[in-house]
């Protein structure tokens, strides 16, 4: 150690004035065996490591039912909005909430959300199950709006027509 700061006091690094205030003590009274800086060993073996609980919800059991049985579902994670909810967390949601409100249980209450939640909009698609083509599904899907505006609007002038009919024919 002794060296190291004598030979940067020569260079020049280090000022004489801004020596070490141990310097010149160290020059007079040098040690009878030089300081050997050993870093002490620490035995991480010895003590043993806690075990840390695992966290289980009891949604996580409907989460995993979910993915098995429907994986992904048809669109990623959308996480650059704030209020993104995904399918699955819509799922457990609604199956929460019938399961508070109802008295199903266990796979009936699965498949009753499933049927919940295409009433609301969400379609659920089986994993490996093919997808829907045109042809499978049903006609009543292939009307078109004004087709079925126009036989609205005839079915409601056919019965106001009737109603014409009974009035006149019922009045004295």
């Amino acid at each position: 150690m002794l060296a190291e700061v004598r030979d940067l006091i020569c260079a020049g690094v280090i000022k004489p004035a801004e020596k070490p205030i141990w310097y010149d003590v160290y020059r007079v009274f040098p040690p009878k065996r030089d300081p050997l800086h050993v870093k002490p060993h620490t035995r991480h073996c010895t003590k043993k490591q806690e075990a840390v609980p695992e966290i289980f919800y009891r949604e996580d059991e409907v989460r995993a039912k979910f993915y098995e049985q429907y994986g992904m579902g048809p669109r990623p994670f959308d996480l650059s909005k704030s209020n993104f909810v995904s399918t699955c967390q819509r799922f457990v949601d609604k199956y929460t909430d019938l399961k508070r409100h109802s008295e199903l249980e266990g796979s009936a209450l699965f498949e009753e959300t499933g049927k919940a939640l295409l009433t609301d909009g969400i379609a659920l698609r089986r994993r490996g199950a093919p997808p829907v083509s045109v042809e499978s599904r049903d006609p009543v899907l292939k009307l078109k709006l004004t087709d079925m505006l126009a036989e609205q609007r005839s079915v409601k002038a056919d019965s106001e027509e009737a109603m014409e009919h009974t009035t006149h024919t019922h009045v004295p």
